[in-house]
């Protein structure tokens, strides 16, 4: 064989081996304390025992502030395409009035739901930026040695 054939063949040996590399990657979300901590939490605990043994929780429900919600996600991504996701798990905790756990509830991807998101958008009053307005309407409102600036 001729070192022209041999560089050939090594070529395309490399260029084969690395066209197989892997091109998407996971990310890990979220904050689920571990199962042997989560055990731990019982019904009737307060808050701050809660607190202590799980950490901060993920996530606080707004209207409900005795909802706390830990959870966490992997998905994997692919370049542009839309992401996918593996796996997910996600502890709710409930509290009552004298903020001791009513309830814990644990849920996975399979026996979670999905909620669609609404493309839909909300009309708001008032004035209406023209073309100039919405691009040009910054310009020349950016003063860093006003008069106004606080004396440091």
């Amino acid at each position: 064989m001729s070192i022209k054939k041999v560089c050939l063949l090594a070529f395309i040996l490399v260029l084969s081996t690395t066209s197989c590399a892997k091109d998407w990657f996971t990310s890990y979300n979220g904050n689920m304390p571990s199962n042997e901590r989560i055990d731990k939490v019982q019904l009737g605990q307060s808050k701050e025992d809660v607190f202590s043994n799980l950490g901060a929780p993920s996530n606080v429900v707004s209207l409900d502030r005795n909802v706390w919600i830990y959870m966490s996600a992997e998905v994997k991504r692919i370049a542009f395409f839309k992401p996918e996701e593996i796996q997910r798990d996600i502890l709710i905790i409930r509290f009552n009035e004298e903020n001791k756990v009513e309830e814990i509830q644990r849920l996975n991807r399979e026996n979670g739901k999905t909620v669609a998101v609404s493309t839909d958008e909300t009309q708001t009053l008032g004035n209406t930026p023209g073309f100039f307005e919405r691009y040009f309407g910054g310009v020349g409102t950016y003063m860093p040695f006003s008069n106004n600036s606080p004396s440091m």
